[in-house]
């Protein structure tokens, strides 16, 4: 049995890091983990083989080989998974869909064969077995929950990992709080599940072995969700582990904005080599943050929270959302001057949204509020807004254009630099280099040192860091990738905005037009 497995491409969002990573000579910036975790899971004796559409073109040919066709993907990549899925009816290859996208919307997708819907644990061997005896039902799914310490290490070996920037691996699934925009408790529940310290340490093992020394990626929902097991387990298996590997990679993750309450907690994840925290602040005012129930940020001075956090020895990396029933016209601006002062420089704003499975999809339908036909990028929404349309998208250019712009930029690399301060661990970070790292920087400092235009933002961020502490660099390089990929995504709101592209869909167009 031949089975080919398709992870299809990712919209030009800022999570792809498209400009960025081109500018690293790498493909994409993660693997498609929860498909290589599924891959693991079929049979041993089946052939594999996995298109990440993302690095590598699909052709017939590929198709012509495979028996089945297995596709994973997240709401995102919706659009893109429709075109995969037509190109496989086309050469007659079955195909076999699992994943976010799939569980929440898969009547919206015809050409699928079978769905594998909700944890791959508790439904592949269900769709397996009855494969097995020809009689394979179209639809596979479950309200129970997969038990974590069962699934497998992901088949590294079905990808080249040095197409991608990072590297990736999943210790826990769920997250114990409710925010009503979120569908992580729909797809993974409350109750944090974990793998075990030594299955992560193996698949951490596997990764260093194939040459992987950058930045790994903890793709939790909320790292900390138990934090008792996390401190008491996890994290001295990993000081321990990084003990044993002078060259072991920093470490990123998403969490809640609650890790600055634990002074035991950051210490150790420091010591851990966690640096990169992703933290969804989706808004600064109180009424906001209740109406979306995100109680964990309530009550708190945000803005402080996120300058002890740079000061311990974490990069924050932010989530906003403009557009909230609540916001009005100030919001904009209030954003970006929080996001100036607070010094964080890598920062992602969505305009609301309401992806099905979510409280708020379901409010938004009650409310006849719901718009059908919409991309999930940051710069698109499916509701109708309490906001007038106009005003909405006219604030939220203001707010990119005030936080991606390369002046922006650089003003948050040295608001960070000035609030952060020296920590101490007891494995410090250590990055083996090679050739290939030289002839990138090259290229990065070719392309925005000397073409780019705004080439003078790159050299005053590359003389502060000189002036300020030279152990920085590297930290430095990467901010200068983002700030090039920030304009890059600006120059293309842009050029959308001339061509009548507007964050909502065309059914709001008359609204706009009618009060502007």
């Amino acid at each position: 049995m031949n089975i080919l497995l398709l992870y299809p491409e990712m919209p030009g969002t800022i999570g792809k890091f498209e400009h960025m990573v081109d500018l690293t000579g790498r493909k994409s910036a993660f693997p498609p983990i929860g498909l290589l975790t599924v891959a693991a899971m079929l049979p041993e004796e089946w052939n594999k083989k996995v298109i990440d559409l993302n690095t590598d073109p699909l052709y017939e040919t590929d198709l012509h080989w495979a028996d089945y066709a297995f596709i994973s993907a997240m709401n995102v990549q919706a659009k893109t998974s429709k075109d995969v899925i037509e190109l496989c009816n086309k050469v007659g290859v079955p195909v076999v869909a699992g994943g976010p996208l799939f569980t929440h919307e898969y009547e919206k997708f015809p050409g699928v064969d079978h769905f594998v819907l909700n944890e791959a644990e508790l439904t592949l061997p269900q769709f397996l077995d009855d494969f097995e005896k020809g009689n394979a039902k179209h639809v596979y799914g479950s309200d129970q929950f997969a038990d974590t310490h069962t699934t497998p290490a992901p088949m590294w070996e079905l990808v080249d990992v040095n197409k991608y920037l990072y590297a990736v691996i999943q210790y826990s699934r769920g997250c114990p709080y409710l925010c009503d925009f979120c569908d992580v408790t729909a797809l993974f529940g409350r109750v944090p599940r974990t793998k075990t310290p030594e299955q992560i340490i193996a698949e951490l093992d596997t990764l260093m072995a194939s040459g992987k020394n950058e930045m790994i990626f903890f793709a939790d929902d909320n790292l900390i969700g138990n934090k008792n097991l996390l401190k008491k387990e996890l994290l001295p298996a990993l000081v321990e582990w990084r003990g044993r590997n002078k060259y072991a990679p920093a470490f990123a993750t998403q969490l809640t904005i609650n890790l600055v309450d634990d002074e035991e907690l950051m210490q150790l994840m420091l010591e851990a080599g966690f640096r990169h925290v992703l933290i969804g602040i989706e808004s600064i005012d109180e009424e906001s943050l209740i109406q979306m129930k995100k109680k964990q940020n309530s009550r708190r001075n945000i803005l402080e929270n996120m300058k002890k956090l740079h000061a311990k020895g974490f990069i924050v990396i932010g989530t906003f959302i403009v557009g909230l029933d609540t916001d009005n016209e100030n919001v904009f601006q209030n954003v970006v001057n929080f996001i100036q002062e607070s010094g964080i420089v890598l920062v992602v704003v969505n305009v609301l949204k309401a992806p099905p499975g979510t409280e708020l999809y379901d409010r938004m339908v009650r409310e006849k509020r719901l718009l059908e036909d919409f991309e999930f990028d940051e710069d698109r929404t499916n509701i109708i807004p309490i906001m007038e349309p106009n005003v909405l998208h006219n604030g939220y250019k203001h707010v990119l254009e005030g936080v991606y712009s390369p002046k922006s930029v650089y003003e948050r690399v040295v608001k960070f630099y000035e609030t952060k301060e020296p920590y101490n661990v007891k494995y410090p970070l250590n990055r083996k280099v090679n050739l290939k790292d030289f002839y990138n920087f090259i290229r990065i400092i070719t392309r925005l040192g000397i073409i780019d235009s705004d080439r003078k933002y790159f050299w005053k961020m590359i003389v502060f860091t000189f002036k300020f502490n030279i152990n920085y660099t590297d930290l430095t390089v990467l901010y200068a990738l983002l700030m090039y990929q920030y304009k890059i995504l600006l120059q293309e709101f842009h050029r959308k905005e001339q061509k009548g592209i507007y964050i909502y869909s065309d059914k709001l167009k008359d609204r706009v037009a009618e009060s502007a």
